[in-house]
């Protein structure tokens, strides 16, 4: 399978996040691609680099404004003191319902505010070098695929699934899958379908698709009444005007068996057939694994030989794009493992 990385994502490297009240080190860090990129090419995959720029589509699934805004934080951040080269920003403040976000704070923590949906998206010197040459990776997997390769593999940190049209969260600063998405609709895609298949509810995604009948967005994710991202994932979420009918949330609980995730599976596939789609891109969230630490699925390494062998047996030219998974030393055996079950379909 054809496989890009993103020679830049060691740049987005911040030491601490807070989880559960508590500063600790973070759990979204190099280690993951790095296990990633290690364990495809101790199995003879080639690993290139990015050659489509992403730009002009990252301007059709995020704001400008917010574009602007993370390409200039750290400078920013950096302006107010020069100590701060030293100190991660988080926000403090968010303007939750009644409070406005249509005009943009000069307050640099309260510009932070206003484009997280979380503090748990820590900011390095390199965030946006890194996450924009994860972005240009996405394009370049969905690019060879609109060209007629039959899948292509992104392997790229940060993630992307929950950066939605104007807002960062849980490790996201661009969305890569939506980023793959419009690539191929720009390349002549009639409908693509987005399959997340992460722990946590692509909400990111879901938001920049959500009025939109060319996407059909699916998502199997831990029950969002106890799980991450908490406030989007519900089954009644069913998309909106142009877009109703073209959302689909399976969430399981935390806990659910192996056999529940792969009948979620199959409820998908029978959905994405309906739809009659030109490509599939996969948000492959490897955080379904039973050893994962902050996610309460039960997947192991070999299940993910058979999550690739269905997935490739729905015959839609794939882009596969790496999101969560912070079982860190095990990422790479289980992101090869879907990647050889989806080739001995696909062979």
């Amino acid at each position: 399978m054809i496989s890009f990385h993103n020679p830049l994502h060691h740049l987005h490297a911040p030491q601490h996040e807070f989880f559960r009240g508590a500063r600790v080190d973070c759990f979204e860090k190099p280690l993951r691609a790095e296990f990633v990129e290690q364990a495809l090419q101790q199995c003879g995959y080639t690993l290139l680099a990015p050659d489509t720029d992403s730009a002009s589509v990252l301007h059709k699934v995020h704001d400008a404004r917010y574009l602007a805004f993370l390409q200039t934080a750290w400078q920013q951040w950096v302006q107010l003191a020069p100590e701060n080269a030293q100190t991660q920003p988080f926000p403090s403040v968010w303007p939750v319902r009644t409070l406005r976000s249509d005009v943009e704070p000069v307050n640099f923590i309260a510009k932070l505010g206003l484009y997280s949906m979380d503090n748990g998206t820590p900011m390095a010197a390199g965030t946006w070098d890194a996450a924009k040459a994860g972005a240009d990776a996405a394009a370049s997997a969905a690019m060879r695929v609109a060209q007629g390769a039959s899948a292509a593999f992104c392997c790229t940190r940060p993630p992307g699934h929950h950066a939605g049209p104007d807002f960062m969260g849980g490790y996201c600063f661009l969305n890569n899958a939506a980023v793959a998405a419009q690539t191929l609709l720009d390349q002549g895609a009639k409908r693509v379908v987005v399959l997340d298949v992460d722990y946590h509810h692509g909400n990111g995604t879901q938001s920049i698709f959500y009025g939109r009948s060319d996407v059909l967005f699916i998502s199997i994710h831990g029950d969002p009444l106890t799980e991450y991202p908490f406030y989007l994932g519900h089954a009644d979420e069913q998309g909106e005007g142009d877009g109703a009918g073209f959302n689909l949330n399976l969430p399981l609980p935390a806990g659910s068996s192996v056999a529940a995730w792969f009948a979620a599976l199959e409820a998908a596939s029978s959905r994405i057939a309906q739809y009659g789609a030109d490509a599939l891109v996969v948000s492959l969230g490897l955080d379904t694994f039973v050893g994962d630490p902050i996610s309460h699925f039960a997947l192991t390494t070999d299940d993910f030989f058979t999550m690739g062998q269905r997935l490739a047996a729905l015959h839609l030219p794939t882009a596969l794009v790496l999101e969560g998974g912070y079982a860190a030393s095990e990422l790479g055996a289980n992101a090869v493992q879907v990647i050889r079950g989806f080739e001995a379909v696909r062979s």
